[in-house]
């Protein structure tokens, strides 16, 4: 079968969820192909942000922005939203304009561009925020200040929790020592489930898990069934919006992998 469109994915060094669900969700004639920079966070320390020019000058940013334009993507996209979070819509805007000279002419996007893109199609205004569990207290503002700025009215924001075989590890540690190995999406399915029914808090109008390192694709269209909203997921949107810029009537059927799938761009 011909391949309809081919996706480029940046991804760090030591992460395999974007490929293994964004292949998982993509339709027979989408091929997606990945290259992978190291992850500008220190050992042992908090990530707080990278300026968008220094990373996407990045020498293996670029061999991948070069190597991914050869190969013939017909779109690039940095999976890799905390940078997004912490540097607001204009890192996005820079990154992808600086990373577009290394990228022989493919257009460049980003997860939280994606995401953006996600929401508005959606119509979500206030999501129930799934964080990742190596995700800290300053991603979460970061995170919360750049759906504010995209126009996201308000959130509710809960953390997946590992179990307590992980209780000795400082939390952003958690993902280089394996943790998102360890995830099953029927656990993240019964504690969003449970997040969501909250009594005291107002009801979401939707679910958004930010993290492309976080393995959700299988609690998606269950949780839409259960709860009646949409549901986002950052690799599922990175998907979608890549097909939307080349080839939508490649799409997943909705049912397979999410309503967003029945969407097109507002």
């Amino acid at each position: 079968m011909a391949t309809a469109a081919r996706l480029g994915i940046l991804v760090i060094h030591n992460d395999p969820v974007p490929e293994t669900e964004i292949w998982r969700m993509a339709p027979d004639d989408v091929s997606i192909h990945t290259a992978r920079f190291e992850c500008p966070r220190p050992a042992d320390t908090e990530y707080v942000g990278s300026p968008a020019g220094a990373l996407a000058h990045a020498p293996d940013v670029v061999r991948g922005l070069d190597q991914l334009g050869r190969l013939g993507a017909h779109s690039i996209a940095l999976c890799f939203g905390s940078s997004s979070f912490f540097g607001g819509p204009a890192f996005d805007t820079e990154f992808i304009e600086t990373a577009g000279a290394h990228s022989h002419g493919v257009r460049v996007y980003t997860a939280a561009t994606a995401i953006t893109a996600a929401l508005q199609a959606s119509g979500i205004r206030r999501p129930l925020l799934v964080m990742p569990p190596w995700f800290t207290e300053p991603t979460f503002r970061a995170t919360e200040a750049y759906l504010g700025e995209v126009g996201i009215e308000e959130t509710r924001l809960v953390q997946f929790q590992l179990g307590p075989e992980w209780d000795g590890t400082a939390r952003y540690n958690a993902f280089d020592e394996g943790a998102h190995w360890t995830i099953d999406p029927t656990e993240v399915h019964q504690q969003v489930v449970k997040a969501f029914h909250d009594p005291d808090t107002p009801r979401p109008d939707s679910v958004l898990v930010p993290g492309s390192g976080f393995p959700s694709r299988g609690a998606v269209v269950p949780l839409e069934q259960e709860l009646g909203v949409p549901v986002i997921t950052s690799n599922q949107a990175v998907l979608w919006y890549g097909l939307q810029l080349t080839a939508p009537e490649s799409a997943p059927h909705p049912g397979s992998a999410g309503s967003l799938f029945g969407r097109r761009f507002t």
